[in-house]
């Protein structure tokens, strides 16, 4: 199995380290092209993938051709390579928020299997959430497939392309919220005299185990909620405060702006 990557960027570059790293493919059986040649040239030496020379390379030596493109450049991408793709039809795979499958299937044709994938920034450290869909030509070995790339950074999962929108928000957007509200934490703890390196550390592991904790227990958050609390204690102090200032309400509003505005890029 030959797997290219169109783009060379961050998430492309923590998908190739993590299919090397499971050993699920050598590196080379992978290869990329990137327009930023420094770029792709950094990705090859530190990988030891093919470095190809344009994006016409990639799709013809490929089994499996990765879009790892930001969304306003795939379209131009794909009508430039549809030709290609549509007589070879290799299995290709988008990262692209935001765009639909509809929306490449009338770029290529209902002819060319295509599965999209919504992967996280967790990825570059080997603990990505992904979900995975794909249009009526693609086979379930194919979707395994790339179940199993994704799964090797991570976590995926199939998910009908209609819950996207949420999915972008829970997974996709929110670990800027965590890293919002860990700047915040570490701010209230630098107020009251820790060190920026302390306060920060503090909080980052404290967001780190809690989370490990929700997913050792498959508890109910609320349920972990009522061990960490005492009555009038500290922590119900600081929850008080929380909810007086709309926090969940606040979190909510962000989920539903969040999936609102991913419809609307899938309309475009």
């Amino acid at each position: 199995m030959k797997i290219g990557f169109i783009g060379a960027g961050t998430m492309a570059g923590a998908i190739i380290t993590g299919i090397i790293d499971s050993g699920l493919v050598g590196p080379d059986a992978i290869g990329a092209h990137d327009p930023d040649a420094g770029k792709l040239r950094d990705l090859a030496e530190a990988t030891k993938i093919v470095a190809y020379a344009g994006n016409e390379e990639v799709v013809a030596a490929s089994d499996i051709v990765v879009l790892a493109v930001k969304p306003q450049y795939l379209s131009g991408l794909l009508e430039r390579l549809a030709g290609q793709l549509i007589a070879k039809r290799p299995l290709v795979v988008s990262i692209a928020a935001g765009v639909t499958l509809r929306q490449i299937d009338g770029w290529l044709g209902p002819d060319v299997p295509v599965v999209r994938v919504m992967p996280n920034i967790n990825a570059t450290v080997g603990r990505g959430m992904a979900a995975v869909t794909a249009n009526a030509v693609a086979t379930d070995s194919q979707i395994e497939s790339v179940l199993e790339l994704f799964g090797s950074v991570g976590k995926a999962v199939r998910l009908e392309e209609r819950l996207f929108p949420a999915f972008t928000a829970v997974a996709g957007s929110s670990p800027a919220w965590v890293f919002l509200f860990v700047d915040a934490l570490a701010r209230g703890a630098l107020a009251a005299g820790m060190t920026k390196r302390e306060a920060r550390d503090a909080a980052t592991q404290a967001v780190l185990g809690s989370a490990a904790l929700l997913a050792a227990t498959g508890e109910h958050p609320w349920e972990l909620i009522d061990k960490v609390s005492s009555p009038g204690g500290t922590t119900v102090a600081g929850m008080n405060v929380l909810e007086d200032r709309g926090f969940s309400a606040a979190v909510v509003a962000a989920v539903a702006a969040t999936v609102q505005r991913d419809r609307e890029l899938g309309q475009n």
